[in-house]
């Protein structure tokens, strides 16, 4: 179930933006989410015509004329990522041939995000070579929602706005009357995420330890800090296979939690993921639609509770269109 969140926009009209009228573009990554930004917004979506040759080629048609216009495409870059990368150049390549005014790309999952650095010898930088592709195709300004490293926000040469969804997450955390609640990061890494929830909730933080064995296998090892007969909630970015979740939820009743709760951004969730966390005895995997989320994950028993960072994004895109401060929504 979705969290219907709403959102006073405050729309000036056109005349408050010196890029043209605004122009919504759904891809064909998170529809879903594009349509109800584009219902907060009330402002008509555009969907591109998408056209998939018999050799696997894809080629996209843009129906309206985009010439002087700002427009903003929304287009996550989730599973299938290289997909969904290739047909967000491939918009971002039309609109500027198209002679639009300004060219946003709203990418609220960023794929190859994990690869931001080199970690062995002769290893790829992907999140920045990812980047690099972007600009080069045609975007204008990024925003971009809950990076998985803060760093990747500086591999543009483009303005760039880094949304955080913590606000949502602790208003949903306010409604489930915790019991002394503690929050909790994964790793040393998470640390920032997790501080920035437990701020909006006034609670005390603790950490996770792991260590990988040779076969890349996550090991929880310890938690350090206050966690014995405490509602623990654990603050992730990305779920993708619950694994480490699960070993995190499982050393957290071991050290006395009362219960477990899980908060995640971007629930990536393949193969048996939402089986896995069931499994875990958490309460509770409260996650936002940044990404789609099959049907069959989303059943009676499902442990997932899915809030939407449609009005967060909504009203980032009109403070960007109007020429306003998007980090006055942080403050």
């Amino acid at each position: 179930m979705i969290g219907r969140l709403t959102s006073a926009v405050e729309f000036a009209g056109e005349e408050a933006s010196p890029w043209g009228a605004l122009k919504l573009i759904a891809g064909s990554a998170n529809p879903e989410l594009a349509a109800r930004i584009s219902e907060i917004l009330d402002v008509q979506l555009t969907d591109p015509r998408l056209r998939r040759f018999p050799d696997g080629e894809i080629n996209v048609k843009i129906e309206d004329s985009m010439r002087g216009h700002d427009v903003f495409v929304i287009q996550p870059t989730s599973p299938p990522v290289n997909e969904h990368l290739m047909e967000l150049f491939i918009i971002l390549d039309a609109l500027r041939r198209a002679s639009a005014g300004r060219v946003t790309a709203v990418i609220p999952y960023y794929g190859y995000a994990r690869k931001e650095r080199k970690t062995q010898p002769r290893e790829p930088i992907s999140a920045k070579l990812v980047a690099n592709f972007i600009t080069l195709a045609g975007a204008d300004r990024l925003l971009l929602l809950d990076l998985h490293a803060e760093a990747i926000e500086g591999f543009f040469d483009v303005p760039t706005d880094h949304l955080t969804p913590y606000r949502i997450i602790a208003d949903h955390l306010h409604t489930l009357n915790l019991q002394h609640l503690t929050i909790v990061a994964p790793d040393a890494g998470g640390g920032r995420r997790a501080e920035a929830v437990a701020n909006q909730l006034g609670a005390p933080i603790a950490f996770g330890y792991k260590r990988r064995s040779g076969d890349d296998e996550v090991e929880v090892i310890a938690v350090s800090g206050d966690v014995k007969d405490r509602d623990c909630v654990v603050v992730e970015d990305i779920i993708t296979t619950g694994g480490t979740i699960s070993k995190l939820a499982q050393a957290l009743r071991r050290q006395g939690a009362r219960r477990v709760f899980v908060a995640a951004t971007h629930p990536v969730l393949t193969g048996d993921a939402v089986q896995r966390l069931k499994r875990a005895d958490i309460e509770q995997v409260i996650v936002t639609d940044s990404v789609p989320i099959s049907p069959d994950k989303l059943g009676p028993d499902s442990p997932l509770t899915v809030l939407s960072v449609a009005p967060l994004l909504a009203e980032a895109i009109i403070r960007v269109h109007e020429n306003r401060s998007v980090s006055e929504l942080f403050r």
